[in-house]
Formats: structure tokens, sequence, C-alpha cells
């Protein structure tokens, strides 16, 4: 063999791991997590955990900017950082983080999780969202506030009137109304009882006392993505008032609340993350339907329950999903 024939294929065999390693290196996507306080350990895993058995992994061929917008009222700054960093997708938790993200951006898509985006204005219809826009929706209507009124109902004496935490303009707003609507056809008299945002520990305490002198028998904690961060609170403001309350997730009853009826925010996690993938693989987010809970459950808390001096009617418990003794 010529000399320069050898060092060629000599050349050849070097050159054609080094090759084949460039051609296996992954193309690396960039995500952006938008909401109001950081994600929380489960609530992360749960969403990682799925975008990996999609085949998309931190640190190998996707990156992610956390932004939290901790209590801001002026979201601008930071979604503008945001949308700077150049992200494919942006997952954004929350009606006013996904309001805000819609607003800076028309082309980058957006994954949303909120209780009603067409209440909001977010989209006019759920199946064909159209623009840039699609999400989860964990909110599924008046009759899931029947149901919750219901089971309150069944634990409280007849006549007592209902505290209803909510922030002004969700109360005048299509929500409000659907929530009064529902409280009416199950014979429910609700005292609204305001917070404002920016959502922060001194807005809740001060309006978990303002319900001390309104003479209610009972509390319903909306379905507001932002008060799942503030879940542990919540729950140590309601027992301080040792009155039964219904709460719209069962992560609340983890924290000591008494009855919930929930869907799974798992599940509605885990189907957010199968639209970043598709987003991801170059599906447009305006031909992807929002995904609306249709499964929900009814935890009880027993222990709650003999701390308040409250029996659960047998009928109650035999309804129940999952009983916490």
């Amino acid at each position: 063999m010529r000399r320069r024939e050898f060092i060629a294929l000599i050349g050849n065999a070097i050159a054609w791991p080094f090759a084949g390693h460039a051609q296996q290196l992954p193309k690396v996507h960039h995500i952006a997590i938008v909401r109001a306080t950081q994600m929380s350990e489960s609530d992360g895993r749960v969403f990682f955990d799925e975008l990996q058995r999609l085949g998309y992994v931190e640190g190998v061929n996707i990156t992610v900017d956390r932004f939290s917008l901790e209590g801001r009222t002026d979201f601008k700054e930071l979604i503008q950082e945001a949308i700077r960093r150049g992200p494919k997708v942006i997952l954004a938790v929350g009606g006013d983080e996904a309001a805000a993200v819609q607003e800076a951006t028309r082309s980058i898509p957006i994954v949303a999780v909120v209780d009603d985006p067409v209440a909001m204005g977010l989209t006019v219809s759920l199946s064909h969202p159209g623009g840039n826009l699609t999400g989860v929706v964990i909110d599924a209507g008046v009759h899931v506030w029947e149901k919750r009124f219901e089971v309150l109902r069944e634990v409280t004496p007849a006549g007592l009137r209902v505290a209803f935490l909510a922030a002004p303009n969700a109360w005048e707003g299509p929500y409000g109304r659907a929530v009064r609507q529902a409280a009416d056809r199950v014979g429910m008299s609700l005292t609204l009882i305001t917070y404002d945002v920016p959502f922060q520990e001194a807005e809740y305490r001060r309006a978990f006392s303002a319900m001390r002198d309104t003479g209610i028998g009972a509390i319903a904690i909306p379905d507001n993505p932002v008060d799942l961060a503030y879940r542990k609170l919540i729950v140590e403001l309601v027992q301080s008032l040792r009155l039964p309350a219904v709460y719209p997730f069962r992560e609340f009853i983890d924290e000591g609340g008494l009855m919930a009826y929930s869907p799974n925010l798992l599940e509605l996690l885990r189907h957010a993350a199968h639209q970043v993938e598709q987003i991801l693989r170059g599906v447009n987010p305006g031909d992807l339907p929002f995904f609306q809970a249709t499964k929900f459950e009814l935890v009880i808390n027993l222990k709650t329950a003999k701390a308040l001096g409250l029996t659960i009617p047998p009928i109650l418990l035999a309804r129940a999903d999952e009983v916490i003794e």
C-alpha cells in the first residue's frame, strides 16, 4: 500500500467516530416556564418526568428558563426577559400569567394552565383555539362547583352562609357568575371575601381576618392555580377559624384540609407536557385543543373532621373516592 493511501485510510478511520458522534448530538430546544411562584418539587417532577418519557431531557436536548413572578403586579419586564431568551415554547401557569404572556407575544407558542381561557378572553374556542396558544383547563364548568357546594352542605347546618374567597375581577366576571349560580342551585348563600394581587402571605392573612366578623359558617376556596403555592398557609388560616371548608384540589387535603372535589392536577401537568412535546415537534399550538379535566375525585380527611367536631354522614363517606383517616 502506498504511503499516501495509508495515511488517508488512517485519517478516515480516526475521523469516522467523531463524525458519527457529531451526527448523534441531539438538537437542543429551549423552553420557558412563567408562573406566580416557583413550581413545586412534586409538580415539576411530574411535568419533567413526562417530558423525559416523551424523549426530552433537561440538560440533554432541552434547556429551561424558570421565571417566578413572586407576587409582582407588573409582569411585563419579567415576561420580556423570558421572550428575549428565545424559547421555542412558554409554559404559563395561571390565568393572569397566560394573559400577560399572550399580550407580549403572538408568535412564540404558549401552553397555558388556566381556569377558563374562554371567559378570560384568551381564546374563543377550546376545541380550535387558533393563534399561538393552547393548554389545559382546570375548571370543568358550573356543575363542579355545584358538587363542591353539595358536599359542603352535607356537613353544615342549613342556612349557614359560606365565605367564598375571590379576586374582585374574577367575582364580577363569568367565573364569579357561574359560582353564584351554582350556589343558588344548591340553596347556599355566599359571602364574598376578596383578596387582591399581588398574592402574598399578608394579603391572605388580611382576607381571612375579614372573615371573622361576617357570621359565616363555612368556607369555599376557589380553583385558582396561584393558591396552590400558598396551600399550607390557607389550610392553617382555615383551621384557625375552626370552620369546615371545601377545596378545589386534593393537594390542600394533604396539608390537612377537610374536603376536596378535585381534578387530577398531575394528569393535567402530564397533558401539558404532551402539548409542549408536540409543539417542539412542529405542531401549531392553535391546532391543539385545550384539554379539559373530565375526572373529579372526592377526598375527605376524617382526622380534620374529628378535630372540628364534625360527623361526616355515612352516605357522603360512601361516595368518597378517598378517605384519609
